[in-house]
């Protein structure tokens, strides 16, 4: 570490394992566990429209071929695995196509992993309630996104794609609530899991891998806890040893006292956002400053001459790269691709991120018209508008518009509202399931802290 690095954080492994093992339902304030009921929602909507996709399909062909022992469901397939492989083929499709929620500082979608996770767990048990799911998917959410805020983007900029690596201790703090795990043995569950922690961002760029780091991610976390249930045991200072820790080898500059600041108090739960679009998060202020732009002027695809979106830094490194019939995954993580679709469609959800849609000639015509830079007024905002932009738009007869977005729509500053988030599952799960199915899933979770157990909600989304 250089001499500006801070100084790692004692004992904050043990302090984040002894807050997941004490952490009980009573605790939990009533906005976070609405905030986790809508994540449970938006991830099951997720998952459903994840298993109609290739990536997804071929994870659920390698578990159905290791033959496990049947007791949890793979989500929209209709059959049953073991607990790891459900988590690894339900996590690949919660992650499958970029609707997942997001904890922005964290640069982790917690979603997409704790809900396949706790709910396999309580599948399994057959004892485990609403309230102990809830209860074990803010531990896995809390935990799992201090770690992220303490690597910073330092972590991403390295290369790593946070919901693989990161990620991870999402999942094992999920776990390890679910099976009961005291504090020394939860602490175990983590070091074990930062061992197994992994995710190279060059998947972005064409990639069905990046899908399944998410899936890993979550079976690693099954896999810790499990181990550590048995007293086998991992690495007690994994987040804060100066050497070969989690913290020091995945982030240049860390900040680990996000690890444990406002611990039980300040809910990071409550700062994870969710997605209108089908896109990598990102460029959402981009395209939602597009499309008012063009909706506030009356203007179509065909007015426009030209677009300048500045960004963050981050987001330039992350989005802002050649546009190239790549596949699904790069498009949805290609600002110029995004912004093209926005103008043309109006709207960048499922339909528009098809394998027949991304190298259609009005499409790449448009792209062609894009220029991206760094905002230098976005970038002295700091890392908590890593997601904001500038749209500058000229049209051909000569106008000039111009629309700074400072927080994209869905995010904890520009949320979408329960109802919307509701309407989100419908549109996503609308392929593949009928609208009374989906009414029912949207009712069962409404009152997931009251079911005695899961069987009513799993039997809804087999």
């Amino acid at each position: 570490m250089s001499e500006q690095t801070p100084p790692l954080l004692a004992n904050a492994t043990r302090d984040l394992a002894r807050f997941g093992a004490a952490l009980r339902y009573e605790q939990i304030r009533a906005e976070v566990v609405a905030r986790i009921k809508s994540s449970v929602l938006d991830s099951l909507g997720c998952c459903l429209f994840g298993a109609t996709l290739p990536w997804t399909r071929k994870v659920a062909a390698l578990a159905d071929h290791e033959g496990a022992k049947p007791v949890a469901s793979v989500i929209g397939m209709g059959r049953k695995t073991s607990v790891s492989l459900a988590a690894l083929v339900n996590g690949t499709g919660g992650h499958a196509f970029e609707l997942d929620d997001i904890h922005k500082e964290s640069i982790v979608h917690p979603g997409s992993i704790a809900t396949p996770v706790a709910l396999a767990l309580a599948q399994e048990s057959g004892r485990a309630t609403g309230k102990d799911v809830i209860t074990a998917m803010v531990a896995g959410y809390e935990i799992g996104t201090r770690v992220g805020n303490a690597a910073t983007m330092s972590l991403f900029f390295g290369g790593f794609h946070p919901q693989g690596t990161s990620g991870a201790f999402v999942a094992a703090g999920t776990a390890a609530r679910m099976l009961g795990l005291d504090a020394v043995r939860f602490q175990h569950a983590i070091g074990i899991v930062g061992s197994q922690a992994g995710g190279l961002m060059a998947a972005q760029e064409g990639a069905m891998v990046k899908r399944f780091h998410s899936g890993r991610a979550a079976q690693s976390g099954v896999y810790s806890a499990r181990l550590a249930a048995d007293d086998f045991t991992g690495i007690t200072d994994v987040l804060e040893a100066p050497y070969g820790g989690y913290l020091s080898s995945h982030s240049d500059q860390p900040d680990p006292k996000r690890l444990t600041d406002g611990l039980g108090t300040t809910w990071e739960t409550l700062n994870v956002g969710y997605k209108p679009h089908a896109s990598v998060t990102s460029i959402h202020s981009a395209q939602d400053g597009l499309l008012a732009i063009l909706r506030e002027n009356g203007l179509t695809a065909d007015d426009v001459a030209e677009v300048e979106a500045g960004l963050s830094p981050m987001t330039h490194v992350h989005c802002a790269w050649e546009y190239k019939a790549q596949g699904v995954t790069a498009a949805q993580m290609n600002l110029f691709y995004g912004l093209a679709v926005i103008a043309l469609d109006g709207v960048a959800f499922t339909e528009q991120y098809q394998e027949n849609r991304l190298a259609e000639p009005k499409t790449l015509d448009f792209v062609k018209r894009i220029r991206a830079h760094v905002d230098k007024e976005i970038e002295a905002m700091g890392p908590a508008f890593r997601h904001a932009s500038r749209l500058r738009v000229k049209t051909r007869d000569g106008r000039r518009f111009e629309k700074l977005t400072l927080h994209r729509r869905g995010s904890p500053e520009n949320p979408l509202s329960p109802q919307e988030i509701v309407d989100k599952f419908h549109a996503v799960v609308a392929p593949c399931m009928k609208r009374a199915d989906a009414d029912r899933i949207v009712e069962v979770v409404d009152r997931l802290e009251t079911l005695p157990h899961v069987n009513e909600l799993m039997d809804l989304i087999q």
